[in-house]
């Protein structure tokens, strides 16, 4: 097998089939690692205790901070930058989350609670949303609720797993989370799995070869490995975490314990101190993808059971390659290739569909919103999509925030609220804030509001346009959030204004549209804003443009491929793209220009299906870093 050069060894030569195979395969080389692992129900001061140990070496523990609050039978949730400890025995249950940063030693700091005090819950995650299972609080559950790893705050729930336990294991990939064994009242070899972005109840996975409860998981992106157990077991069992089956034996602890910590990069598992009748220092190894004896690996700075913990690097963060394997999809600056759109005009859809931004080609299905509007904005960051506001097929209007990840294919989550029901909305984001202006509630708004992106919650104020407006075209760049024409007591203006999306405050007058016009779509690269059809009292297949640095009026930049209005556009920063509208019947055209070179638009494909007053946004537009 091939060494193939690392973030921390760059000497070598290898082929992109060779870099691809070996990531599929599970031997991608990994930078050093950390792990983390903290907790024990052995006492007051083991159970505030964090150690650390370097993955990619062997070598005893040692110490990295405390737990805000000691405690033990926790459950571990691991992103590229943090470690989160959830709930645990004090020995009262506790509701506490709390993390650390890998990056530097310390003691850890309050993230936000679970639903109800409780331990033994099952724990993984991927790179944003950590899934937390079961668990006693006070009785047994079958709960299952999520956090968002970048942020903090309380838990959200999820849906139910197959069967109520306590003290099962969990690990995954980017994709799924699996959860085996545990103790509904005795020990189970129940193993189920849900889809990690979006939410509802788990499916039946398989079963584990033997009833095992404080057992440890660990994985790599395609293998799940769950080991030991009370009372005590050695026994490792793997299952292959895209399909469904039960489990194969395949590896064996050193020493037979449970209630350990189980830490894991793309090649090595390692499980950490436990219990084996009496608490235990032992730290062994074995890799993932052959299985085998565990081979020593070193001891716990104490001898300490139910400990929790995990790394920067398991199998759910981006395929579990510390961020060495080329993302599945191309993020940022005209290399984030997905685009989504969502909703649309007739009756409110609820479909959201998804096209690639450099592969000519008809859009396919992505998931579904869970309540379908038109007249809706979108905004996205790298990594994230929501889609706010609306109006329902019965008429009403919805205050909704949803988003999905666009990483993998899924539904619409609920992600917040707008501070009042709207549609008619204009949107537009950076890499950090998402921004919605005007709207009808039911007259017409003048209010500006903004979300973070990356954090679950409700609109905040940001300021207001210069008068009430809605079907305004936005343009969303690094700094700036242009908002261009719309109506204004249901008349068409010319007016261009801006808002400094860093900052909160009213907007600023930017210049003038070549003619009055509403319902137009808007685009942009970093520093071009491009605004295209709509109504100038009838359809238009005009395209202007705008410089987003200045403060200028537009120009014309060339025509539509037909006269079209609430059409929505969105970029990769290079290329722009107007999706479906109306010419006049409702069209499911996708139109792309090339947004450096003033021309006409060209044919691109077809929407899934056709639609006007949708909410669309990209991975890769000019607004991101």
């Amino acid at each position: 097998m091939a060494n193939y050069p690392q973030l921390d060894d760059c000497s070598g030569v290898w082929t992109l089939k060779e870099v691809h195979d070996a990531v599929a395969g599970g031997y991608w080389r990994n930078a050093g690692t950390k792990g983390i692992y903290g907790g024990s129900y052995t006492g007051p001061a083991g159970g505030t205790v964090i150690d650390q140990i370097i993955l990619a070496t062997t070598g005893n523990a040692t110490d990295f901070g405390d737990l805000s609050v000691g405690r033990g039978k926790s459950g571990g949730l691991g992103s590229f930058t943090r470690c989160i400890f959830v709930g645990g025995q004090t020995p009262s249950d506790s509701n506490v989350i709390d993390y650390i940063n890998f990056a530097s030693t310390g003691n850890a700091a309050d993230f936000g609670n679970i639903l109800a005090a409780g331990y033994g819950m099952g724990c993984t995650s991927s790179s944003t949303r950590g899934i937390v299972s079961g668990g006693q609080a006070p009785d047994i559950q079958n709960v299952i609720q999520f956090i968002e790893m970048a942020s903090t705050g309380n838990a959200t729930d999820f849906g139910d797993l197959t069967q109520a336990r306590r003290l099962p294991s969990s690990a995954g990939s980017p994709v799924r989370a699996v959860t085996a064994g545990g103790q509904p009242s005795d020990a189970t070899n129940v193993i189920d799995f849900v889809t990690i972005s979006t939410t509802g109840n788990a499916t039946d996975f398989g079963d584990l070869n033997q009833t095992t409860k404080a057992n440890a998981g660990v994985s790599s992106s395609t293998i799940a490995a769950f080991g030991g157990g009370q009372e005590p077991y050695d026994t490792v069992e793997k299952v292959t975490i895209a399909s469904q089956g039960n489990a194969i034996d395949y590896a064996d602890l050193s020493v037979a314990r449970g209630y350990m910590a189980g830490l894991s990069n793309s090649v090595k598992g390692v499980f950490a101190a436990g219990d084996t009748g009496s608490t235990s220092n032992v730290i062994d190894e074995f890799n993932i993808t052959t299985g085998g004896a565990f081979t020593d690996f070193g001891d716990a700075q104490a001898a300490k059971g139910g400990v929790m913990g995990n790394t920067a690097a398991h199998g759910g963060l981006n395929d579990g390659y510390q961020g060495t394997r080329i993302a599945p999809i191309p993020r940022g600056l005209g290399v984030g290739q997905r685009a989504l759109q969502a909703g649309g005009f007739s009756g409110g859809q609820t479909t959201i569909e998804q096209f690639n931004m450099v592969t000519a080609g008809n859009a396919s299905q992505f998931g579904n919103l869970a309540v379908g509007s038109y007249e809706l904005s979108a905004m996205s960051n790298t990594t994230r999509c929501l889609f706010a506001g609306g109006e329902a097929g019965d008429g009403s209007d919805t205050d909704r925030i949803e988003y999905v990840e666009f990483a993998s294919q899924g539904n619409g989550a609920d992600f917040g609220n707008l501070l009042e029901a709207k549609d008619g909305i204009t949107g537009g984001s950076n890499q950090t804030r998402g921004l919605t202006a005007g709207g009808t509630n039911p007259d017409h708004v003048d209010v500006v509001e903004y979300v973070t992106l990356a954090t679950l919650g409700n609109g905040t104020d940001f300021g207001n346009l210069s008068s009430t407006r809605r079907h305004a075209a936005g343009v969303g760049g690094q700094t700036r959030f242009i908002v261009a024409g719309g109506d204004v007591s249901n008349s068409q203006v010319n007016i261009i204004e801006y808002f400094t999306i860093g900052s909160t405050g009213n907007a600023t007058d930017f210049g003038d549209l070549t003619a009055n016009r509403n319902i137009a779509g808007g685009c942009n690269s970093t520093t071009r804003g491009i605004i295209g059809g709509g109504k100038e009292g009838s359809s238009v297949n005009k395209i202007e443009q705008v410089e987003i640095a200045t403060t200028a009026n537009s120009t014309d930049f060339g025509d539509l491929t037909a006269a079209t209005q609430r059409a929505e556009a969105t970029s990769n920063n290079i290329s722009g793209f107007f999706a479906g509208g109306a010419v006049p019947g409702v069209t499911n055209v996708i139109q792309k220009i090339t947004i450096a070179s003033a021309g006409n638009a060209a044919d691109y494909g077809d929407l899934f299906s056709a639609r006007s007053d949708a909410g669309i946004s990209s991975n890769g537009h000019g607004g991101l870093s």
